[in-house]
């Protein structure tokens, strides 16, 4: 296909909805293909990040609990 100019080519010789709108979703798809494991990595980062510092503060808790029950024992 030969245009004779810019505007010519961006109508495609009336085929440009079609061919504008393919180009359009293949690219959304492609982005989409790249993006959505980035996000769902940074997810799963923050998900386990948190239950991290929930383990490692419940830990905490029942250390000092177990701490404190034998100080309670001992005293009696």
């Amino acid at each position: 296909m030969n245009f004779d100019d810019f505007s010519d080519f961006l109508l495609m010789d009336g085929h440009a909805l079609y061919v504008w709108l393919s180009y359009g979703m293949g690219l959304f798809i492609i982005l989409l293909t790249y993006i959505q494991p980035v996000l769902a990595r940074k997810s799963i980062i923050q998900e386990l990040s948190q239950r991290q510092r929930r383990e490692a503060k419940a830990s905490e808790t029942s250390a000092v609990e177990t701490e404190s029950t034998h100080e309670n024992k001992g005293a009696c």
